[in-house]
C-alpha cells in the first residue's frame, strides 16, 4: 500500500494533467457545436469500423460451420438427382409399358451418406490411403463408397468406432466399373501409378462412341456406388493390344492433393444383393 501511495505521489503531475485535459475536452465538447459534432462523427467512424472488424472475424470463425452445412446440402441435392436418374432408367427400359412411365411411389432410393473430415491423406505412394474421422459408431461399414464434392474417392477398408482408412482411386487395388455418359456398355477403371490427376478406363468395347471431353461416371454395377456418379473426363485414348477395345486415359475430377471433406455412402441393400450374389456363386 505504501509503494502505491509513494507512486501516486511522484506521479501526481501527470495525473493532475491527465484530470485538466479531461475537464478541457468536456467542457469545449459541451459549450461548442462544431467540435461536438466533430467527435461524434469521429466516435461514430471509430465504432463502425470496430463493427467490421467484429463482423469480419465472427464471419470467419462461422465459415466451418456453413461449409459443413453446404456439404450436407449438397449431398441431398445428389442423392436427389441420383433417385431421378435411377427412375428415369427405369423408364426407359420399360417404355413398353404405361407402368414404365410412372414409377412406383412404394420404391424408396436405397442410398444415403455421411459426411466426414479427411484427417490424414497420401497421393505420393504407390498404394495410397486416406483416413477420415467416422467409424462404425456412425454407421461406416467396410466396403462403403466414399465421394467428394466433384466425384468418387475410393472405398472403405477398415472402419474403428471413430476412424475409418479408404482406399482410394490413386491406389492399384481399386478397381471401379465406370462408363462413358449416356452409354451402357462398360469398363474397369484404374490407377497408372504415376500421376495423382489421371487413371485409365480399360476394356470398353470398340464400337462405343465418344469424344475427349466427355463425361466418365460410374456403372452402377456393383453394391457400393450408384450408377451416374461423376468419376473424371476423357482427355485422350488409344486401342489396346486386342483391337476389340479401348483404353482411355481420364482425367479424375476429384483433386486429391486439396482434398477436405467426403461422403461416405450407405446402400441399405448392399447387404441382401452381396448375399444373393454369394449364394448364386455356391450353386455354380
Amino acid at each position: 500500500m505504501r509503494k502505491l501511495l509513494d507512486f501516486l505521489v511522484r506521479k501526481r503531475h501527470w495525473f493532475l494533467f491527465i484530470l485538466l485535459e479531461v475537464i478541457s475536452l468536456t467542457l469545449v465538447y459541451r459549450n461548442n457545436a462544431y467540435q461536438r459534432n466533430i467527435m461524434f462523427s469521429s466516435a461514430n467512424v471509430i465504432t463502425g469500423h470496430i463493427a467490421s472488424v467484429s463482423g469480419f472475424v465472427t464471419s470467419y470463425l462461422n465459415l466451418r460451420d456453413i461449409n459443413r452445412e453446404l456439404l450436407e446440402r449438397n449431398g441431398q441435392l445428389e442423392m436427389e438427382l441420383l433417385e431421378l436418374q435411377d427412375q428415369l432408367e427405369m423408364m426407359r427400359a420399360d417404355t413398353a409399358l404405361f407402368a414404365g412411365f410412372a414409377s412406383d411411389s412404394t420404391e424408396q432410393f436405397p442410398y444415403s451418406f455421411v459426411t466426414a473430415d479427411v484427417v490424414n491423406n497420401s497421393v505420393t505412394h504407390l498404394s495410397n490411403y486416406i483416413t477420415v474421422n467416422k467409424g462404425r459408431k456412425d454407421g461406416v461399414e467396410p466396403d462403403m463408397g466414399v465421394v467428394s464434392e466433384r466425384g468418387v474417392v475410393g472405398i472403405v477398408s477398415t472402419v474403428s468406432d471413430h476412424f475409418s482408412v479408404v482406399i482410394p482411386l490413386l491406389n492399384p487395388k481399386f478397381k471401379l466399373s465406370c462408363k462413358v455418359l449416356g452409354s451402357s456398355y462398360f469398363g474397369t477403371l484404374s490407377w497408372n501409378g504415376r500421376n495423382a490427376r489421371f487413371a485409365n478406363l480399360d476394356e470398353l468395347p470398340r464400337h462405343v462412341e465418344f469424344e475427349k471431353g466427355d463425361t466418365i461416371v460410374t456403372s452402377g454395377y456393383s453394391a457400393i456406388f450408384p450408377s451416374g456418379i461423376i468419376v473424371g473426363k476423357v482427355v485422350n485414348f488409344e486401342k489396346q493390344h486386342d483391337d476389340n477395345f479401348y483404353s482411355l486415359e481420364v482425367e479424375l475430377a476429384t483433386d486429391f492433393q486439396a482434398l477436405n471433406n467426403v461422403r461416405i455412402i450407405k446402400n441399405y441393400r448392399q447387404a441382401e444383393q452381396k448375399n444373393t450374389e454369394r449364394e448364386a456363386k455356391k450353386n455354380d
